[in-house]
């Protein structure tokens, strides 16, 4: 998906905020650590460094919605990166509550709350809610059941 297509799927789904740019996708498709899951309806773009993977956005074409396209972006992510990473996170706005939904569903708690975080051009901010799922590396969050060894 080119920068150009991930500007105008990011503006028609976030209607709310102010949309990313296509400089803003160049720039962080640029930087290391990016990973695009991408269908032609949607897309998820995160970011894996020392143990951590975020969620930086993701984005599902309004017509498409409610088809499954975004928990399957979210799985592939979650699947890619449970073999190199701790943990997972992301932030959502606290009125988006399909996608809290979603989150919640997928084993995600939250961690956090960044009050009046999403401004909103002529309406109140929205606070953004920091959601967390710990990984088990290499088991996508199933334990295992390993012994510590003694010495």
């Amino acid at each position: 998906m080119t920068p150009q297509a991930l500007a105008r799927l990011h503006a028609a789904a976030f209607t709310r905020e102010r949309p990313w740019t296509v400089a803003e996708f160049e720039n962080l498709l640029a930087s290391p650590h990016m990973r695009l899951f991408s269908r032609r309806t949607g897309f998820a773009l995160t970011r894996t460094v020392a143990g951590e993977s975020e969620l930086l956005t993701l984005a599902v074409d309004p017509a498409h919605r409610r088809q499954g396209i975004g928990r399957a972006l979210a799985e592939e992510w979650l699947a890619a990166v449970a073999a190199g990473a701790e943990s997972a996170f992301l932030e959502v706005a606290s009125d988006n509550l399909p996608a809290l939904a979603l989150y919640r569903s997928l084993g995600f708690d939250e961690a956090g709350l960044r009050k009046g975080y999403y401004a909103r051009p002529g309406a109140a901010h929205a606070d953004a809610i920091l959601m967390q799922r710990k990984l088990t590396l290499g088991q996508m969050g199933e334990s295992t059941s390993q012994t510590p060894e003694s010495g």
